[in-house]
């Protein structure tokens, strides 16, 4: 790595290299299918980030934090860069629309950061300041156009750089809030460049590299996987929004092949949309034989979906050995663990009683599967999350704070340079997640929340503990669940299962589990809907032997997800619960506890 002692510095020498031979393409949709190609080179990214850096030093804000509201595109990397010129601690956030969920929780990143100045571009300037007005925030918070001139007569040439140190705080990465309120990771030049190095060496990126994606920038993924780091090799990086991939799946597949992309990275989500969007017509004139790194991450992988996409898109050049699956979070500026680059996905078979008991158990490839993702052949599919490149990975008892051996289930704990200095004004949250330290005295290391387990050095990640499910002492994780209900029928689509209280308080000592299963009732291809309910719930109960499991079937977008497109399984329970839930079908236990509903 080179020596430099923060990223400002880093990024100023690549900029001075490459110049505007690297760049940054946006491909935004027009009106009629169009896309507009929007470039935006180095030399002048820099440009305009040293002038936005003096306008924010006239306010006098170093150190201190400001909101970035702005959609997908050019400005919001020329708004991050500003911040970090002007050591001002950018915090990146979705724009806030009419949904009340994101009004609250921009409020609440506003008074946790103390927010004073929120930047956006010109198109939204007068809707948060509408917003601002409506939440009683005039006067106190004020919202910076930079798009436009301000007449302060400032030159980037008037610039100076402040004093960095590996310490000093760069942003704040607001976590997604998947399992609790969001709070604000404090990610320093330090973090940045620890695992801008953690990130090269595992992809082995060079200013050669280009990259190509759509995940949104106020995602740990987008933000640092796509947009910080094109910043630490010196290379090029091509990306539309996550709206228009949405909207059009095909294009992600189109730019690889117009740009000749050798990386992408996307949450499995991503590839399964690819997957069932993009027709057998829309292949004709794909080429994806550039790609070397096919990153998969941000939620748990999926072997099926590893499969389909090197079956569906061989023909097209994609190759398994692409495949990067990786595991990282916003605690640890992004990257923990990935596969090395040409060795494609790790796919193991595991004993899935043993795994109940927290113990991982291979099983031969060779015992049959009949069942959803194998359960009902007692096994458990599992996608390896490859191996840390220099960061210390344990696994860790998380109530003896013992460290658990190769095979056995624990807690996921990580110490290293990529790890951030902590939650922002959270002393105790921060003591007990990034100080923690194991029963021989060793650490520190940050709690990372997630079960998994080392086999041949390789690291599963299994759930999250919050997410964890305990039935007749066996742990069962929400997401197991969720997938064997997927696979029951071609209806099925997105779910989140977790447990309620029995019916009246009273305590029968069964663990009632609710699954909200997103369906197609097209796709359900005239199946009458009680049927569909009944088959999933026969399907994920007889796969995980649970004694209750109770099956709500729903349209599309009911179950609750974060700004990045985590399942918010808690806050889908609260909506179960609150009557919230608009039910199509439904297979209930007997002495479920629920609200009295009618089917629409």
């Amino acid at each position: 790595m080179r020596s430099h002692r923060d990223f400002v510095s880093l990024v100023r020498e690549n900029i001075r290299e490459q110049g505007d031979g690297r760049s940054f393409t946006f491909i935004s949709e027009e009106p009629g299918r169009k896309y507009k190609e929007n470039v935006l080179g180095f030399a002048e990214l820099d440009r305009k980030a040293r002038a936005l850096a003096c306008r924010l030093e006239a306010r006098g804000l170093r150190d201190r934090a400001v909101l970035l509201l702005y959609p997908e595109g050019l400005e919001f990397l020329t708004a991050f860069l500003g911040c970090l010129y002007a050591r001002v601690v950018a915090v990146p956030a979705p724009l806030p629309d009419l949904d009340a969920e994101r009004f609250g929780r921009t409020r609440r990143i506003i008074d946790d950061a103390d927010i004073t100045l929120i930047l956006t571009d010109t198109a939204h300037r007068d809707t948060i300041d509408g917003w601002l007005a409506g939440g009683g925030l005039k006067g106190r918070v004020h919202c910076l156009d930079t798009a436009a001139g301000d007449g302060e007569g400032l030159d980037p040439g008037d610039w100076a750089p402040p004093e960095f140190g590996p310490e000093t705080l760069a942003f704040l990465q607001y976590t997604s809030g998947s399992t609790s309120e969001p709070k604000g990771v404090m990610v320093t030049h330090g973090n940045l460049l620890g695992n801008g190095e953690e990130i090269k060496r595992r992809i082995e990126g060079s200013p050669d590299t280009v990259g190509v994606g759509w995940v949104p920038h106020y995602h740990d993924m987008g933000l640092v996987g796509q947009f910080l780091q094109p910043l630490y090799l010196g290379c090029r990086y091509v990306f539309t929004s996550p709206i228009t991939f949405i909207k059009r799946p095909v294009l992600w597949l189109e730019l690889i092949t117009r740009y000749r992309g050798t990386i992408t990275v996307a949450p499995n989500f991503g590839y399964d949309l690819a997957l069932r969007r993009v027709t057998d017509s829309q292949l004709e004139g794909l080429d994806l034989s550039s790609l070397r790194v096919a990153k998969n991450g941000a939620e748990p992988v999926r072997a099926a979906t590893l499969e389909r996409m090197t079956e569906r898109f061989a023909p097209v050049g994609f190759r398994p050995e692409m495949w990067m699956p990786c595991y990282g979070m916003a605690e640890t500026t992004l990257l923990i663990t990935a596969a090395p680059v040409g060795d494609g996905p790790v796919i193991r078979d595991f004993d899935a009683a043993a795994l109940t008991r927290d113990t991982a158990v291979p099983v031969d490839t060779a015992v049959p599967r009949d069942g959803p993702s194998g359960e009902e052949g007692g096994v458990r599919r599992l996608v390896s999350s490859g191996r840390p490149v220099t960061l210390d990975v344990r696994v860790v008892d998380p109530v003896t704070l013992k460290e658990r051996p190769e095979g056995h289930v624990g807690e996921i704990w990580v110490g290293g340079g990529s790890v951030a200095s902590g939650y922002w004004r959270s002393p105790q949250e921060t003591r007990e997640g990034f100080q923690a330290r194991t029963a021989d005295g060793e650490g520190p290391y940050l709690r990372t929340g997630d079960l998994g387990f080392v086999a041949d050095g390789e690291l599963y990640v299994t759930g999250r503990i919050k997410d964890l499910i305990i039935v007749n002492g066996r742990n069962i994780y929400a997401h197991d669940i969720e997938e064997a209900a997927r696979d029951a029928h071609p209806a099925a689509l997105t779910g989140a299962a977790f447990v309620v209280d029995p019916a009246g308080g009273r305590d029968d000592g069964v663990e009632h589990v609710v699954l909200v299963q997103e369906i197609s009732t097209r796709a359900a291809a005239g199946t009458p809907l009680d049927e569909v309910a009944s088959l999933i719930k026969t399907r994920a109960a007889r796969a995980f032997e649970l004694p209750a499991l109770s099956v709500v079937l729903t349209g599309r977008g009911t179950v609750r997800r974060t700004t990045s497109g985590k399942l918010q399984r808690l806050l889908t329970r609260r909506a179960y619960l609150a009557g919230e839930v608009t039910e199509l079908a439904r297979d209930l236990e007997p002495g479920v506890a629920g609200p009295s509903r009618t089917h629409v």
